[in-house]
């Protein structure tokens, strides 16, 4: 895998991370505070998310993306 790719891969998984910590911090809070925190959290991470998703996307088109175990 191209070192290109395996960003790009590496950041959907940090999203899939972040939406996870969002979660899972909005189940336990006990306070407003912790809601913003983890509302915005989950708001980049999807932002993000859509960001990579496309420049995958890209790179498929471009025949550059080659799906191979890291």
């Amino acid at each position: 895998m191209k070192s290109c790719d395996h960003n790009i891969k590496r950041t959907l998984n940090l999203v899939n991370e972040m939406i996870r910590v969002a979660d899972k911090g909005d189940i336990d809070r006990e306070d407003t505070g912790c809601g913003i925190l983890y509302g915005v959290l989950r708001d980049a991470a999807y932002k993000l998310k859509k960001l990579a998703e496309q420049e995958r996307e890209n790179h498929i088109q471009k025949g550059w993306w080659n799906e191979e175990p890291e």
